[in-house]
């Protein structure tokens, strides 16, 4: 089933059912490589395999660069 979640302020369409860890491979993201929050809590990266989306989530999802 089609769904919208809003992924740092952009409806994005997704198909449900869908782990977090499924969206952000989907985005191009690696998991290891980011911050998410989810509805306003932050989200531990060893709950992106167990957490399914659900639609209206809200997802705020910040790029870790290191650098020096």
């Amino acid at each position: 089933m089609k769904s919208q979640v809003l992924v740092n302020g952009k409806q994005t369409q997704i198909q449900l059912p869908c782990t977090l860890e499924f969206f952000l491979n989907h985005l191009s993201l690696l998991p290891k490589s980011v911050v998410v929050e989810l509805n306003g809590q932050p989200v531990c990266p060893s709950q992106f395999k167990t957490y399914n989306l659900s639609p209206n989530d809200r997802l705020e999802i910040v790029t870790i660069v290191a650098g020096g």
